[in-house]
């Protein structure tokens, strides 16, 4: 399970993030800090695999605090939650290795594309193989999976035998309100390819998503068959 921080001064935001991240039960939210500085108190103590980070915090900014987390010697993956557009904040944090940038407001479907990719690239980083081909290098650097040459490429390159076969299912249960994991079970793929798939319906209209708190556990997305666009 992956150790995740939020740093966050609006409670709303931050009580958003920590239900959207808890939606996948591979992170665990391990604190949620009002600014950097509390956030580098804990960090000199414990660590993290990924923050969540907004960059107009009190006692510093997100460029700050990137400065002097990497000054411990820290170097977790960091997602950045905010509503800073200028082109040199987002230039700045990305020449700092940012794993990802979201402006406020985001869909929650772009929100779990950032996670995803953070998954991927775990998997990747951490698969236990010596070298990288230039394929699983391409995947780190663009953040998306390439379909092999000849192939027709897709939005995001996915593959459109794969989507076919997850529309397919889908359009079988239009009726159905299924989570990615129900999803995955049918159609014999991984939960990570499965979200992916479906979060690329969800950016063309074809599937609807919605959050179910009533679980008793962790919220769950939930995702509906609405048709072909």
């Amino acid at each position: 399970m992956y150790r995740v921080i939020i740093i966050e001064d609006d409670p709303m935001v931050a009580a958003i993030d920590r239900q959207y991240i808890e939606t996948d039960r591979a992170f665990h939210v391990a604190g949620v800090f009002k600014h950097g500085g509390e956030a580098l108190d804990y960090l000199a103590r414990h660590e993290v695999d990924l923050i969540l980070l907004d960059y107009y915090t009190p006692t510093m900014n997100g460029r700050e605090f990137v400065d002097r987390l990497h000054s411990l010697g820290k170097v977790p993956s960091i997602i950045m939650v905010t509503s800073a557009n200028d082109a040199n904040i987002v230039r700045s944090l990305l020449s700092r290795g940012v794993l990802d940038y979201l402006v406020k407001p985001f869909a929650y479907a772009r929100f779990q594309q950032a996670m995803d990719k953070f998954l991927q690239t775990k998997k990747l980083l951490e698969g236990g193989q010596d070298s990288l081909d230039q394929r699983a290098i391409d995947q780190l650097l663009l953040g998306q999976k390439q379909s092999p040459l000849g192939q027709s490429q897709l939005e995001k390159g996915l593959n459109s035998t794969t989507l076919e076969r997850i529309r397919s299912f889908l359009s079988a249960n239009r009726d159905t309100v299924l989570t990615s994991e129900q999803i995955a079970d049918q159609v014999k793929l991984s939960r990570i390819t499965i979200r992916r798939y479906v979060n690329h319906m969800v950016d063309t209209g074809e599937v609807s998503s919605s959050i179910d708190y009533q679980t008793g556990g962790r919220p769950s997305i939930q995702y509906r068959y609405r048709g072909h666009p």
